[in-house]
Protein backbone atom coordinates (compact mmCIF):
# COMPACT_ATOMS: atom_id res chain seq x y z
CA UNK A 1 0.00 0.00 0.00
CA UNK A 2 1.30 3.50 -1.09
CA UNK A 3 1.91 6.55 1.30
CA UNK A 4 -1.21 8.09 -0.43
CA UNK A 5 -3.73 5.55 0.24
CA UNK A 6 -2.55 4.39 3.43
CA UNK A 7 -5.01 5.25 6.06
CA UNK A 8 -3.14 7.86 8.74
CA UNK A 9 -3.01 6.56 12.37
CA UNK A 10 -5.92 7.87 14.91
CA UNK A 11 -4.29 10.86 17.02
CA UNK A 12 -3.28 8.89 20.41
CA UNK A 13 -6.22 10.69 22.40
CA UNK A 14 -8.37 9.28 20.05
CA UNK A 15 -7.47 6.38 20.67
CA UNK A 16 -7.73 6.95 24.44
CA UNK A 17 -10.88 7.74 23.87
CA UNK A 18 -12.13 4.78 22.22
CA UNK A 19 -10.72 2.52 24.93
CA UNK A 20 -12.53 4.43 27.91
CA UNK A 21 -15.88 4.14 25.78
CA UNK A 22 -15.17 0.35 25.54
CA UNK A 23 -14.30 0.48 29.92
CA UNK A 24 -17.76 2.29 30.30
CA UNK A 25 -19.87 -0.16 28.49
CA UNK A 26 -17.96 -2.76 30.62
CA UNK A 27 -18.78 -1.43 33.53
CA UNK A 28 -22.32 -0.74 32.85
CA UNK A 29 -23.37 -4.21 31.40
CA UNK A 30 -27.12 -3.67 31.38
CA UNK A 31 -26.52 -0.87 28.84
CA UNK A 32 -24.82 -3.56 27.02
CA UNK A 33 -27.15 -5.98 27.70
CA UNK A 34 -30.47 -4.62 27.42
CA UNK A 35 -28.83 -2.58 24.30
CA UNK A 36 -26.77 -5.06 22.55
CA UNK A 37 -28.20 -8.32 22.92
CA UNK A 38 -31.88 -6.86 22.43
CA UNK A 39 -32.78 -5.03 18.77
CA UNK A 40 -31.79 -1.78 19.20
CA UNK A 41 -29.74 -0.29 17.04
CA UNK A 42 -26.35 1.05 17.11
CA UNK A 43 -27.11 4.68 16.77
CA UNK A 44 -29.64 4.22 20.08
CA UNK A 45 -26.48 2.56 22.13
CA UNK A 46 -24.48 5.68 21.41
CA UNK A 47 -27.05 8.05 22.08
CA UNK A 48 -27.20 6.86 25.51
CA UNK A 49 -23.18 6.80 25.85
CA UNK A 50 -23.43 10.38 24.58
CA UNK A 51 -25.71 11.23 27.73
CA UNK A 52 -23.58 9.25 30.29
CA UNK A 53 -20.59 11.19 29.08
CA UNK A 54 -22.67 14.80 28.83
CA UNK A 55 -23.51 13.76 32.67
CA UNK A 56 -19.97 13.21 33.36
CA UNK A 57 -19.42 16.76 31.37
CA UNK A 58 -17.14 15.34 28.73
CA UNK A 59 -18.29 16.00 24.96
CA UNK A 60 -17.02 12.46 23.30
CA UNK A 61 -17.32 13.50 19.29
CA UNK A 62 -19.79 10.61 17.30
CA UNK A 63 -16.99 8.85 15.49
CA UNK A 64 -15.17 7.91 18.85
CA UNK A 65 -18.17 6.58 20.21
CA UNK A 66 -18.85 4.69 17.29
CA UNK A 67 -15.28 3.34 17.40
CA UNK A 68 -15.73 2.03 20.77
CA UNK A 69 -18.80 0.45 20.48
CA UNK A 70 -17.23 -1.50 17.43
CA UNK A 71 -14.70 -2.29 19.75
CA UNK A 72 -16.36 -3.30 22.07
CA UNK A 73 -18.16 -6.08 19.63
CA UNK A 74 -14.57 -7.07 18.05
CA UNK A 75 -12.95 -7.72 21.28
CA UNK A 76 -10.86 -4.94 20.72
CA UNK A 77 -9.11 -3.91 23.75
CA UNK A 78 -10.28 -6.41 25.90
CA UNK A 79 -7.64 -9.10 27.29
CA UNK A 80 -8.03 -12.82 26.47
CA UNK A 81 -5.75 -15.36 29.11
CA UNK A 82 -3.27 -17.56 26.82
CA UNK A 83 -4.66 -21.17 26.62
CA UNK A 84 -3.24 -23.52 28.98
CA UNK A 85 0.16 -25.46 27.77
CA UNK A 86 3.73 -25.55 28.06
CA UNK A 87 4.84 -22.29 26.79
CA UNK A 88 2.19 -20.68 29.21
CA UNK A 89 2.93 -22.93 32.54
CA UNK A 90 6.82 -21.32 31.32
CA UNK A 91 5.53 -17.88 31.20
CA UNK A 92 4.31 -17.41 34.62
CA UNK A 93 7.03 -19.54 36.57
CA UNK A 94 9.35 -16.60 34.71
CA UNK A 95 7.06 -13.66 35.91
CA UNK A 96 6.80 -15.34 39.44
CA UNK A 97 10.61 -16.10 39.68
CA UNK A 98 10.73 -13.58 42.93
CA UNK A 99 8.26 -15.43 44.45
CA UNK A 100 10.00 -19.25 44.32
CA UNK A 101 13.39 -17.97 43.18
CA UNK A 102 15.54 -17.29 46.32
CA UNK A 103 13.49 -20.66 48.05
CA UNK A 104 14.63 -22.79 44.94
CA UNK A 105 18.39 -21.74 44.97
CA UNK A 106 18.64 -21.38 48.90
CA UNK A 107 17.27 -25.39 48.62
CA UNK A 108 19.76 -26.07 45.22
CA UNK A 109 22.65 -24.66 47.10
CA UNK A 110 21.86 -26.68 50.24
CA UNK A 111 22.11 -29.96 47.63
CA UNK A 112 24.68 -28.62 46.29
CA UNK A 113 26.83 -28.51 49.38
CA UNK A 114 25.61 -31.66 50.75
CA UNK A 115 26.76 -33.41 47.77
CA UNK A 116 30.22 -31.88 47.47
CA UNK A 117 30.17 -32.87 51.29
CA UNK A 118 29.20 -36.57 50.33
CA UNK A 119 30.68 -37.37 47.30
CA UNK A 120 33.61 -34.72 47.56
CA UNK A 121 34.98 -35.46 50.92
CA UNK A 122 32.99 -38.46 53.16
CA UNK A 123 32.97 -41.26 50.47
CA UNK A 124 36.32 -40.42 49.53
CA UNK A 125 37.50 -40.30 52.99
CA UNK A 126 35.38 -43.56 53.82
CA UNK A 127 37.61 -45.45 50.86
CA UNK A 128 41.07 -43.80 52.51
CA UNK A 129 39.56 -45.40 55.77
CA UNK A 130 38.64 -48.82 54.14
CA UNK A 131 42.02 -49.01 52.21
CA UNK A 132 44.22 -48.03 55.10
CA UNK A 133 42.61 -50.81 57.39
CA UNK A 134 43.18 -53.28 54.96
CA UNK A 135 46.99 -52.47 54.25
CA UNK A 136 47.22 -52.23 58.39
CA UNK A 137 45.23 -55.97 57.81
CA UNK A 138 47.42 -57.51 55.30
CA UNK A 139 50.91 -55.42 56.30
CA UNK A 140 51.06 -53.41 59.53
CA UNK A 141 49.55 -56.58 61.42
CA UNK A 142 51.92 -59.27 60.13
CA UNK A 143 54.56 -57.13 60.82
CA UNK A 144 54.18 -56.41 64.14
CA UNK A 145 53.82 -59.82 65.05
CA UNK A 146 57.52 -60.73 63.31
CA UNK A 147 58.82 -57.98 65.44
CA UNK A 148 56.96 -59.02 68.39
CA UNK A 149 58.07 -62.65 67.32
CA UNK A 150 62.06 -61.52 67.37
CA UNK A 151 61.74 -59.13 70.26
CA UNK A 152 61.06 -62.52 71.96
CA UNK A 153 63.08 -64.96 69.92
CA UNK A 154 66.03 -62.50 71.74
CA UNK A 155 64.77 -61.70 74.97
CA UNK A 156 63.70 -65.29 76.30
CA UNK A 157 65.79 -67.80 78.00
CA UNK A 158 63.25 -70.62 77.84
CA UNK A 159 62.33 -72.77 74.52
CA UNK A 160 58.92 -72.42 75.49
CA UNK A 161 58.14 -68.90 74.57
CA UNK A 162 59.86 -69.61 71.35
CA UNK A 163 56.94 -72.17 70.55
CA UNK A 164 54.19 -70.29 72.06
CA UNK A 165 55.38 -66.79 69.93
CA UNK A 166 55.28 -69.13 66.52
CA UNK A 167 52.04 -70.53 67.12
CA UNK A 168 50.51 -67.48 67.88
CA UNK A 169 52.24 -65.88 65.11
CA UNK A 170 50.91 -68.56 62.40
CA UNK A 171 47.75 -67.98 64.00
CA UNK A 172 47.65 -64.66 63.65
CA UNK A 173 48.89 -64.40 59.64
CA UNK A 174 46.20 -66.96 59.42
CA UNK A 175 43.26 -64.94 60.89
CA UNK A 176 44.85 -61.46 58.68
CA UNK A 177 44.84 -63.55 55.62
CA UNK A 178 41.08 -64.34 56.20
CA UNK A 179 40.08 -60.79 56.79
CA UNK A 180 39.74 -61.51 60.09
CA UNK A 181 41.10 -58.24 61.80
CA UNK A 182 39.65 -58.95 65.57
CA UNK A 183 41.92 -62.62 65.52
CA UNK A 184 44.80 -60.75 63.84
CA UNK A 185 45.04 -58.01 66.87
CA UNK A 186 44.03 -60.41 69.71
CA UNK A 187 47.40 -62.07 68.12
CA UNK A 188 48.94 -59.29 68.43
CA UNK A 189 48.09 -58.42 71.94
CA UNK A 190 48.98 -62.27 73.35
CA UNK A 191 52.47 -62.02 71.60
CA UNK A 192 52.82 -58.40 73.56
CA UNK A 193 51.51 -59.85 76.91
CA UNK A 194 54.22 -62.97 76.42
CA UNK A 195 56.84 -60.29 75.60
CA UNK A 196 55.89 -58.24 78.77
CA UNK A 197 55.52 -61.81 81.19
CA UNK A 198 59.18 -62.12 79.83
CA UNK A 199 60.58 -59.08 81.18
CA UNK A 200 58.96 -59.16 84.45
CA UNK A 201 60.94 -59.22 87.31
CA UNK A 202 59.62 -60.07 91.02
CA UNK A 203 60.15 -61.55 94.31
CA UNK A 204 57.06 -63.93 95.77
CA UNK A 205 56.63 -63.18 99.10
CA UNK A 206 54.52 -64.50 102.40
CA UNK A 207 51.94 -61.65 103.11
CA UNK A 208 52.63 -60.56 106.01
CA UNK A 209 50.81 -57.85 107.91
CA UNK A 210 48.02 -56.94 109.76
CA UNK A 211 44.18 -57.53 109.03
CA UNK A 212 45.52 -59.99 106.04
CA UNK A 213 45.97 -63.75 106.25
CA UNK A 214 49.26 -65.47 105.61
CA UNK A 215 47.71 -68.40 105.09
CA UNK A 216 44.18 -70.77 104.71
CA UNK A 217 42.57 -74.39 104.26
CA UNK A 218 39.42 -74.78 102.02
CA UNK A 219 37.30 -77.95 101.14
CA UNK A 220 37.33 -78.60 97.27
CA UNK A 221 33.88 -78.98 96.01
CA UNK A 222 34.76 -81.54 94.13
CA UNK A 223 36.20 -83.59 96.99
CA UNK A 224 34.97 -82.69 100.51
CA UNK A 225 36.65 -85.45 101.60
CA UNK A 226 40.58 -83.52 100.60
CA UNK A 227 41.53 -80.31 102.27
CA UNK A 228 43.59 -77.70 100.02
CA UNK A 229 46.35 -75.58 101.99
CA UNK A 230 47.19 -72.02 100.58
CA UNK A 231 49.80 -69.62 100.98
CA UNK A 232 48.66 -66.31 100.75
CA UNK A 233 52.11 -63.86 98.48
CA UNK A 234 52.31 -60.64 96.87
CA UNK A 235 54.92 -60.04 94.03
CA UNK A 236 57.28 -57.40 94.51
CA UNK A 237 59.34 -55.47 91.56
CA UNK A 238 63.15 -55.02 92.33
CA UNK A 239 62.05 -51.76 93.56
CA UNK A 240 59.76 -53.04 96.52
CA UNK A 241 56.35 -52.03 94.43
CA UNK A 242 53.66 -54.70 94.40
CA UNK A 243 52.64 -55.62 91.36
CA UNK A 244 49.10 -56.33 90.22
CA UNK A 245 49.15 -59.75 87.97
CA UNK A 246 46.49 -61.21 85.99
CA UNK A 247 46.05 -64.96 88.08
CA UNK A 248 43.83 -68.33 87.52
CA UNK A 249 41.09 -68.43 90.09
CA UNK A 250 41.51 -73.24 89.62
CA UNK A 251 38.18 -73.03 91.67
CA UNK A 252 35.89 -71.25 89.25
CA UNK A 253 38.72 -71.02 86.15
CA UNK A 254 38.44 -67.47 85.96
CA UNK A 255 41.86 -64.99 85.57
CA UNK A 256 41.71 -62.03 87.69
CA UNK A 257 44.35 -59.17 88.20
CA UNK A 258 45.26 -59.07 91.94
CA UNK A 259 47.98 -58.02 93.53
CA UNK A 260 47.71 -60.97 96.23
CA UNK A 261 46.58 -64.49 95.87
CA UNK A 262 46.68 -67.86 97.58
CA UNK A 263 49.56 -70.18 96.50
CA UNK A 264 48.17 -74.03 97.31
CA UNK A 265 50.99 -75.53 98.67
CA UNK A 266 51.66 -79.13 100.87
CA UNK A 267 50.53 -79.21 104.48
CA UNK A 268 54.00 -79.55 105.37
CA UNK A 269 54.96 -75.81 104.09
CA UNK A 270 51.38 -74.99 104.60
CA UNK A 271 52.17 -75.79 108.70
CA UNK A 272 56.29 -74.78 108.80
CA UNK A 273 54.50 -70.98 107.81
CA UNK A 274 52.27 -71.34 110.37
CA UNK A 275 54.73 -72.37 112.77
CA UNK A 276 56.96 -69.18 111.95
CA UNK A 277 54.58 -66.89 112.10
CA UNK A 278 53.17 -68.25 115.46
CA UNK A 279 56.69 -68.07 116.71
CA UNK A 280 57.01 -64.42 117.13
CA UNK A 281 54.76 -63.03 114.41
CA UNK A 282 57.11 -62.69 111.69
CA UNK A 283 57.65 -64.49 108.84
CA UNK A 284 61.50 -64.87 108.51
CA UNK A 285 61.30 -67.56 105.51
CA UNK A 286 58.55 -65.07 103.58
CA UNK A 287 60.14 -65.79 99.82
CA UNK A 288 58.32 -68.29 97.96
CA UNK A 289 60.21 -67.89 94.87
CA UNK A 290 61.33 -65.23 92.36
CA UNK A 291 60.43 -64.07 88.69
CA UNK A 292 63.74 -63.70 86.51
CA UNK A 293 63.80 -61.64 83.18
CA UNK A 294 63.66 -64.01 80.21
CA UNK A 295 61.67 -66.72 82.04
CA UNK A 296 58.18 -66.89 81.54
CA UNK A 297 57.02 -68.85 85.40
CA UNK A 298 58.31 -68.31 88.94
CA UNK A 299 60.96 -70.64 90.49
CA UNK A 300 59.60 -71.55 94.00
CA UNK A 301 62.37 -72.00 96.52
CA UNK A 302 59.34 -74.08 98.19
CA UNK A 303 56.89 -77.01 96.85
CA UNK A 304 53.99 -76.08 95.20
CA UNK A 305 51.10 -77.93 93.76
CA UNK A 306 50.27 -76.02 90.25
CA UNK A 307 47.04 -73.52 91.61
CA UNK A 308 46.19 -70.53 92.72
CA UNK A 309 42.84 -68.67 94.27
CA UNK A 310 42.35 -65.06 94.19
CA UNK A 311 38.93 -65.19 96.28
CA UNK A 312 38.54 -66.55 100.02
Amino acid sequence: MSNATAKPAAPLDEVMLAMDVVDTLRHQQNLVTRELDGITRERQLIEKLREVYHQQGIEVPDHILKEGVSALAESRFAYEPPAPGLGTTLARLYVSRKQWGRPLLAVLGILLVAGIGYFGIWQPYQRGQAEQAQIELSQGLPAKMDALYQTIFEETKVQQAVTEAEALVARGKAFAAEGNRAGAERAVEQLEALRDQLRLEYTLRVVNREGVQSGFWTFPEINTEATNYYVVVEALDPDGNALTLPILNEENGETEAVNIWGVRVPESVYDAVAADKRDDGIIQSNIMGRKSDGFLDVEYAVPVLGGAVTRW
